[in-house]
């Protein structure tokens, strides 16, 4: 279902996914949107949701550090891909940094126990957990589309806003969000090897390689990597 918000306001944003969260059997809520940076302190009780996987797009110009609500300890932020036909490989595959994907480090919100082992470079919060397929021209999803009050086209379109429910979709299909004592963004990293790991490609510069470049493990771009069923959800 999709829940309409009265403005594009964290606040007003925030109430919206509340109002998903109360939805009865509702076990995924993904939001496609961004800002900057901001403390869970003021906004984090909108996405406070154990036993709900609430994901978050990471943005779409490249590295420019953190964006929130990706950011959130809350949330499983989700970073995006580029998704290309290999045949005669034996995924069929491959997988890159999409070089519009964000990441970044957070400056307000705690670094996630479960991402203590990852030497992920950020002393609090980093961004991203896990990615999908985002970049329009490879990977992207083709839409209907309004072009006027009266007609509506195909096009394709990408994105983080793309990878965001696809991660959601995941987790949903999962079947491992409804216990309440849990946040949903530490399973992927109980369960690496179930993901596929993106170890080419970049979205930029940064102070510190890990946090723009696609490596082995985690990185900022790509977090853990993208989904391989449903096993790192």
């Amino acid at each position: 279902m999709v829940v309409q918000a009265n403005s594009a306001s964290f606040t007003d944003l925030g109430t919206a996914v509340q109002t998903a969260a109360k939805v009865p059997g509702v076990v995924a809520i993904s939001n496609s949107y961004g800002g900057s940076d901001a403390s869970d302190a003021y906004y984090g009780k909108y996405y406070n949701f154990p036993g709900i996987a609430v994901t978050a797009s990471a943005g779409d110009s490249g590295y420019q550090g953190a964006s929130y609500p990706a950011t959130s300890s809350y949330v499983t932020a989700v970073g995006g891909t580029s998704l290309v036909a290999a045949p005669g490989t034996a995924r069929g595959w491959t997988e890159s940094v999409w070089s519009g994907t964000g990441s970044g480090c957070s400056a307000y919100n705690a670094a996630l126990p479960a991402a203590a082992s990852y030497n992920t470079g950020c002393s609090k919060r980093a961004m991203n957990d896990v990615a999908a397929a985002s970049d329009p021209n490879h990977g992207g999803l083709a839409v209907v589309y309004p072009t006027s009050s009266s007609s509506s086209t195909w096009g394709q379109f990408g994105g983080t806003s793309e990878a965001s429910p696809i991660i959601a979709s995941v987790y949903a299909l999962s079947g491992n969000t409804g216990s309440g004592s849990i946040y949903a963004n530490s399973i992927p990293y109980a369960h690496p090897g179930a993901l596929f790991d993106v170890t080419s490609g970049s979205n930029g510069t940064c102070p510190t390689a890990q946090w723009c470049a696609a490596r082995t493990g985690w990185d900022g771009p790509t977090g853990l990597g993208t989904p391989n069923g449903v096993g790192g959800f």
